[in-house]
């Protein structure tokens, strides 16, 4: 932009809204004061200036004719011989609404008090443009009632205020808020401004557009960066490389109904009352299409695995605050009990290793003998050698008291006492098993006067993939908050810290066997025929499912929608949709088994203790979201694409 040249600015803002909508935009925000430039001092003051900036908000609504997209744009407005610092809303050929700016800065290098009056003197609610009346306050939101899209504006100022005035558009149902400013850069200025965008969203539970200007102000005593910012509930999304000179476009795909779920579902944003009354304009947004060329494509990511952070270094930081969170919780649960003895049963798998290392760490926490830690593994039909072995050692390594405890006798005895084919494998065969190795476990933990620590994680939970007062009772579930993606994680990072290096090779080869109750017997060769996720379905898949749906609300649809996306290279749709409906399915019929879960820690935004935050009844059914299933399971795949994008 030039300072004070509207011809030319206007012709930048229509430049730049059609590469915007081209690319698929919904709504473009443009920087403070835009059309005239942000630094024209007393230049605000001259009439030529201030009606020229007029006719260029009319020409930019008039481009918008038949357009899906909408635009906030920044320009001086006088009213009742007053000035005042406005954002414009346009769309559909027409200005929607003008919202002033209430907060403005006169210290430092700001004087916007020598030319600007504020917002908070507003003696009228509508001006006339073009016979035309239109919303002229900062109290109003703009709504689309196809998108679920809510629009509330503030101008750069408000966002440093004590309460800014985006806390009340929030109230009202904005869940976007839009902000257009003129920040100068300092020194350690960029990363405060960032904080306070993050800070914002995430406060207020929304997205936040944050567009600065740039470059192309005056650089009379202050230099303009174009800072841009989009972030969602506390995550910054996109950001803008700042010094640029030229137009430059950041986008972004903001999840209006994962903002309004974790509303929903937040009984502090609840709870506020709404300081004012806050006016209503409806708007539409069109369905924009973005170019199959445009090399923005999807513009949110979408990680596979949600649980598991993608960086390295952040991710090692996660791992180590799981395993802290979990051993500090069994360490309170020993020191309430005057314990200094537990019993848990070790198998060579990832999630008692994972149990075995957080209860040796919760000993070594309050200076106990690790010879206090029973682990006996208890071979049955299916136990490998690998695993028996890794476990054995395992144990050792760590110092804890090893046993074996051989089931097959007791499981045979029992199926004589109940008339059991033994040749029969079915689910009193596998569920026999586990429950002889519990009832071993809890009399043990009588024997040495301890208790019984619980292996089952949050994805087992799920999917109710545990038997009934066998592997699914405990007397404290270390592992209940960690879903199998990231187990395998935690059992990685503690095989690398120095903790456990001595047993770090074991720990790797934990980690890579497959996941299996090993309840079936083993082939010929010794090796593991019985594995979890060719039964059950791919853990990485239901991690997704139960991330989405409990976390966000999403419904099957939207889930197949962010899975094909997650997963474009390894499953295709019908993969998908199988074990969509087995997830759906096991989590509401096997809901009683969560009803009875024993305490354990939780250690991330998903939990699903039935004292703490998943209260579902065991008698509820998943008819409607089965429904939607097979709705799009019998659309064609054209059909199908088009129904999950809108749901």
């Amino acid at each position: 932009m030039r300072v004070a040249d509207v011809t030319f600015n206007t012709a930048q803002h229509l430049a730049a809204l059609r590469e915007a909508t081209s690319a698929g935009a919904s709504v473009v925000v443009f920087p403070e004061l835009g059309l005239s430039g942000y630094s024209c001092g007393d230049l605000f003051a001259q009439s030529i200036l201030l009606s020229s900036v007029k006719q260029a908000l009319l020409d930019i609504a008039a481009a918008t004719v038949r357009s899906p997209t909408v635009a906030v744009i920044g320009l001086p407005w006088a009213v009742d011989d007053r000035l005042f610092n406005c954002a414009a809303l346009i769309g559909d050929g027409r200005v929607l609404g003008l919202v002033p700016k209430t907060f403005l800065p006169n210290t430092g290098e700001f004087y916007e008090q020598r030319w600007f009056t504020s917002a908070s003197e507003l003696a009228r609610e509508f001006v006339n443009l073009a016979g035309i009346s239109i919303p002229f306050s900062t109290a109003v939101v703009f709504e689309d009632d196809r998108s679920c899209a809510c629009l509330g504006i503030e101008i750069c100022e408000d966002l440093w205020a004590i309460s800014p005035p985006s806390g009340d558009l929030c109230l009202a149902g904005a869940n976007l808020i839009l902000n257009l400013s003129a920040s100068n850069e300092l020194i350690g200025k960029a990363p405060y401004r960032r904080d306070l965008v993050k800070q914002q969203s995430a406060r207020c539970l929304t997205g936040y557009v944050y567009a600065s200007a740039g470059p192309g102000e005056s650089s009379t005593d202050v230099v303009y960066s174009g800072h841009g910012i989009i972030a969602e509930n506390g995550i910054i999304i996109k950001e803008s490389t700042r010094f640029q000179f030229g137009t430059q476009c950041i986008m972004a795909d903001i999840d209006i109904a994962r903002l309004r779920h974790e509303r929903l579902t937040n009984s502090s944003f609840a709870s506020v009352p709404q300081s004012r009354s806050i006016r209503r304009v409806a708007i539409k947004l069109g369905e924009s299409k973005r170019r199959p060329s445009s090399p923005l494509g999807h513009l949110r990511p979408t990680p596979a695995w949600p649980f598991v952070p993608s960086d390295p270094q952040r991710r090692s930081e996660t791992c180590q605050e799981i395993f802290a969170i979990q051993s500090a919780g069994l360490a309170k649960r020993l020191k309430h009990t005057g314990s200094q003895r537990v019993v848990i049963g070790v198998s060579g798998g990832l999630d008692s290793t994972l149990a075995l290392l957080v209860t040796a760490h919760a000993f070594d926490l309050l200076g106990l003998d690790r010879t206090g830690i029973l682990a006996p593994t208890m071979p049955g039909f299916g136990t490998t050698p690998r695993t028996q072995g890794n476990a054995e050692q395992l144990v050792r390594e760590l110092g804890a008291t090893f046993r074996t405890i051989p089931i097959g006798p007791a499981v045979t005895q029992h199926f004589q006492d109940i008339g059991h084919d033994p040749s029969s494998h079915d689910v009193t065969c596998e569920n026999s098993q586990a429950r002889e190795r519990t009832q071993i476990l809890m009399d043990l933990a009588n024997e040495v006067g301890g208790f019984v620590v619980g292996t089952g994680d949050l994805s087992e939970a799920a999917l109710g993939w545990c038997t009934f007062n066998g592997d699914h009772m405990s007397m404290y579930h270390v592992n209940i908050g960690v879903p199998k993606t990231l187990v395998r994680y935690l059992i990685d990072w503690c095989a690398e810290t120095d903790f456990f290096s001595v047993t770090a090779a074991v720990l790797h080869d934990i980690a890579a066997t497959p996941i299996s109750p090993e309840l079936l017997p083993a082939g010929a060769d010794g090796k593991i025929l019985q594995e979890t996720e060719s039964v059950v379905g791919p853990y990485e898949l239901h991690d997704f499912f139960l991330y989405h749906i409990i976390r966000h609300g999403s419904r099957p649809g939207k889930v197949l929608f962010l899975a094909e996306m997650a997963f474009n290279q390894l499953y295709d749709r019908a993969v998908i949709l199988k074990w969509l409906r087995v997830f759906v399915r096991r989590f509401f019929s096997q809901q009683f088994k969560r009803s009875a879960l024993p305490d354990g820690p939780k250690v991330g935004t998903i939990a699903l203790s039935p004292r703490g935050d998943w209260r579902m009844p065991s008698d509820a059914v998943a008819t409607v979201w089965l429904a939607e299933i097979d709705a799009i399971e019998n659309l064609p795949l054209s059909s199908s694409a088009k129904f999950t994008n809108h749901v």
